[in-house]
């Protein structure tokens, strides 16, 4: 998923960066990184492994400048290597710049073909680098002009920050796919970034979000922004923000990330028909959809499984094998409460399955005696190209099999999903979602 930030106007913006990019560590584990210009040229640091491991007070007060940008990676083009870390700083004929992506540009490889072809060298795997690029082979004389005209060459979804020595860009597809929202800081300075519990952390005001197809260009000791229509909006947020991905504490797109699980558990238990002494929810995801299923059904709800919070997010993890290890190091079942009992297990989704399988299996392990597992979002069977980390259908269980297989790989006695339809409806039917995990929808096209 990625999570980006940029900050102007602010004698402290790289230490607002750094805690808007802890705030958002869930968003990407594999690297962090942080560029800062002074008003003449941009410094960046950037390593592998997460922000407070990144950055130190030291590092941040040798990094003064009022604008910054940042970013979490979380790779979904490219590789894990430091090479692929964001920001990508470069140096053109209009000076230092800094690019920060969030998304994944579809018609990536054919962009890149064309820049080789005419004599581009890249030295990363990012689509991001393409945009770099781009901007420096334009022959427009502007900053912003070189930006805007290398947007209109991308396809897919995205939500960039650029950073030159004085202004700082934003700009957001005209799907609206990922989110961004844009804040003000207490001293005076703009903040945009990826989610709205970023400005909690640091006591900024929630402006708006930033519009789907819309350019901000904020500049440096100039208090009013400017806001510009690239493209003609037709929103679909990223269902998967709300199911997963984004914080519980997060608004996004004027909806409470926390609330919107809870009206999925409670959508999912209307169709639910087994009895069980208890709700379990899988901790952290799952956690708000089952109260609302609880709720619903007014079972009691027990939090029996116990997650290690030193160990970060297992289906960000770049390898399988990781995966598997962080399962048993991150979640412990409490036989006490679990010994002889019949309970209904509810998770955010089933992705690949090794993860519910393996959180099964300790149940079992931990004497629970019958497992309902219920899942808060519909089954996941396409490859998701905007920005999720599942490319083939060979990854996605449930591409491979029905309802009745995936129970059996995955060892629970029931198995249900929540449908397409009352995922909508739980989210709000009056706008239109991204649901390309659910219904194979491509609608960026190529």
């Amino acid at each position: 998923m990625c999570a980006v930030v940029g900050v102007i106007n602010s004698k402290n913006a790289s230490t607002y960066a750094y805690y808007a990019l802890f705030a958002m560590q869930h968003r990407g584990q594999e690297a962090s990184g942080i560029s800062v210009s002074n008003g003449e040229n941009i410094k960046t640091i950037k390593a592998k492994g997460e922000v407070n491991q990144v950055f130190s007070e030291d590092i941040l007060n040798k990094f003064q400048g009022q604008i910054a940008i940042g970013h979490n990676r979380y790779s979904t083009a490219g590789n894990s290597s430091l090479n692929d870390a964001q920001p990508i700083a470069a140096t053109c004929m209009l000076g230092d710049i800094a690019l920060a992506h969030n998304g994944n540009l579809v018609n990536k490889n054919e962009i890149r073909t064309k820049l080789i072809n005419e004599g581009a060298i890249f030295r990363t795997n990012m689509d991001t680098e393409n945009v770099v690029h781009l901007i420096a082979r334009s022959k427009k004389s502007s900053l912003q002009e070189r930006f805007i005209e290398s947007l209109k060459d991308c396809v897919g979804a995205y939500c960039f920050v650029l950073a030159s020595a004085d202004k700082l860009f934003v700009a957001r597809d005209r799907f609206g796919v990922r989110p961004l929202s844009l804040g003000r800081l207490k001293d005076g300075g703009y903040i945009v970034a990826s989610e709205t519990c970023a400005f909690d952390l640091i006591e900024a005001k929630f402006i708006r979000d930033v519009r789907p197809g819309e350019m901000l260009i904020f500049t440096q000791g100039k208090e009013e922004f400017q806001s510009i229509e690239l493209f003609k909006a037709d929103p679909r947020i990223c269902a998967f923000e709300y199911i997963y991905f984004a914080r519980p504490d997060s608004v996004i797109e004027g909806k409470s990330v926390y609330e919107m699980r809870k009206k999925m558990g409670e959508s999912l238990a209307t169709h639910f028909k087994h009895k069980a002494d208890f709700v379990v929810p899988v901790p952290d995801s799952g956690v708000s959809a089952a109260i609302g299923f609880a709720k619903k059904l007014q079972i009691p709800l027990e939090m029996a499984i116990v997650r290690n919070h030193y160990v970060g997010r297992t289906f960000i993890e770049p390898t399988q094998e990781l995966r598997n290890l962080k399962v048993k190091l991150k979640l412990n079942p409490m036989k006490a409460v679990l010994k002889d009992k019949e309970i209904i297990v509810i998770d955010d989704s089933i992705v690949r399955g090794t993860t519910s399988k393996k959180i099964i299996s300790l149940l079992r392990q931990a004497g629970a005696k019958k497992i309902h597992f219920a899942v808060a979002c519909p089954e996941i069977k396409f490859p998701d190209l905007y920005g999720i980390d599942t490319p083939t259908f060979e990854e996605l269980i449930s591409s491979q099999k029905d309802v009745e297989q995936v129970r059996k790989y995955i060892g629970a006695d029931t198995l249900s999903f929540l449908s397409i339809d009352e995922l909508v409806q739980s989210l709000g039917s009056t706008r239109k979602y991204s649901l390309t995990s659910f219904n194979g929808d491509y609608f960026i096209k190529d």
